[in-house]
């Protein structure tokens, strides 16, 4: 099928050409602003939602504290180290106490190993008013998490100039289908005729 259509000119719709259609040139820009689109609008999106998400992980590091807090009571089960058939990342919920930075006591739920006894140590992490958070991400789970949302932004943000260039680009297409249809019914019946 490429041997009946020719050679590959490249930017053909911008040169000079008698049988060049207005429809031809409307086309060429819609093509060329939705690929310059696509692009710039992945590319920004991308980085703007990253290093937001970055920035928002390197606050959370920032303002989350490690306090060591101390188990209430006894937890049931036995530990890992007694029992060979329970898993090493069995954990259990269990409440725990410590004191924040402005010396207040507070208390929590926490999970922690099967079988550990009263007043055993656990790191927890606070905020500066002292209520108990998550562990916050490190700066290479950061990093990747950044990323990976990056990405996905930018792919989604880039879809959206990408499938409106190829809607108007398929409209073009139908209207030049339709333009050709119109003329073929009018000129068509004459090619039959025998001078």
């Amino acid at each position: 099928m490429k041997a009946f259509r020719g050679p590959k000119v490249w930017l053909w719709r911008w040169r000079r050409n008698p049988l060049k259609r207005r429809a031809d040139v409307v086309e060429a820009w819609v093509v060329l602003g939705a690929c310059l689109l696509t692009v710039l609008a992945g590319v920004l999106a991308g980085l703007a939602a990253a290093g937001s998400v970055e920035r928002g992980l390197a606050r959370e590091r920032a303002e989350r504290r490690p306090v060591v807090a101390r188990i209430v009571a006894l937890v049931p089960g036995s530990s890992p180290a007694q029992n060979s058939h329970a898993s090493a990342g069995e954990r259990i919920w269990t409440k725990v106490r410590w004191t924040a930075a402005d010396g207040s006591a507070h208390t929590g739920q926490v999970r922690v190993e099967p079988g550990s006894r009263a007043g055993t140590p656990v790191t927890v992490w606070t905020d500066p008013g002292g209520r108990l958070l998550s562990r916050p991400t490190s700066a290479s789970e950061g990093a990747f998490r950044a990323t990976l949302i990056g990405l996905l932004v930018g792919v989604s943000a880039a879809a959206v100039p990408f499938v409106g260039g190829l809607t108007v680009r398929g409209r073009l297409e139908r209207r030049r289908m339709d333009a050709w249809d119109t003329e073929w019914s009018r000129l068509g019946p004459q090619w039959g005729r025998m001078v």
